[in-house]
């Protein structure tokens, strides 16, 4: 897989880029034709984000 992501600059950046693709897919979301698909892909991209925010956290306490 990917390189560990260790300082808090990289972490930031990391984050920031995921919540641009989550609004990014946000945006690319058509209302009236969205299915349950398009909102379990939401909730998963939005866990996947909280996963990763968790493990950056214990980093930026010490």
């Amino acid at each position: 897989m990917g390189n560990s992501i260790d300082d808090k600059t990289t972490q930031k950046q990391y984050i920031k880029n995921r919540m641009d693709l989550l609004l990014q897919t946000l945006d690319s979301i058509d209302a009236e034709t969205a299915g349950v698909e398009e909102i379990d892909r939401i909730i998963s991209m939005l866990d996947d984000l909280e996963e990763k925010c968790k493990q950056f956290r214990y980093n930026w306490e010490s």
